[in-house]
């Protein structure tokens, strides 16, 4: 198990999110896949569940656990464990600007991230309180 995985998988846990290695087990596999979801959100739109895009998209059957949460939500978190991830094989920390920067430099930013991150900051922030509650807030009901 690489470093990066590692410490991708721990900052998805911290959440309660899956993160199966098959699909985020290096930088290169985690920003493919996180394009491949961030593409499925551009196509049909930022309200569907993970569940939805499952059904819409490829390489994503591993992700039923997530099934019910907001697509948007999950590639946020995604986005934001990558960085975490990079962050803490590089240099210890992630920040927001951090986050954002990784984003943009490997074409994952979308319109929605910046508020998505500030709303639940948690997502790149393992000192957030309560941030393993963030998936129970955002259940489609």
């Amino acid at each position: 198990m690489s470093d990066f995985y590692r410490y991708f998988k721990e900052n998805m846990d911290g959440l309660g999110l899956p993160a199966p290695e098959s699909l985020f087990g290096s930088l290169q596999m985690a920003v493919s896949n996180a394009a491949v979801f961030a593409s499925h959100l551009d196509k049909f739109a930022r309200n569907i569940t993970v569940g939805e895009m499952v059904g819409a998209g490829t390489r994503l059957e591993q992700l039923g656990v997530a099934a019910t949460l907001s697509a948007a939500f999950y590639v946020g978190a995604v986005i934001g464990s990558i960085a975490v991830a990079t962050g803490r094989t590089l240099s210890g920390g992630t920040s927001l600007a951090d986050v954002l920067l990784l984003a943009r430099r490997r074409n994952l930013h979308r319109h929605w991230l910046r508020p998505s991150l500030q709303k639940w900051p948690g997502i790149y922030d393992p000192r957030m309180p309560g941030r393993g509650l963030y998936r129970h807030s955002v259940t489609r009901r």
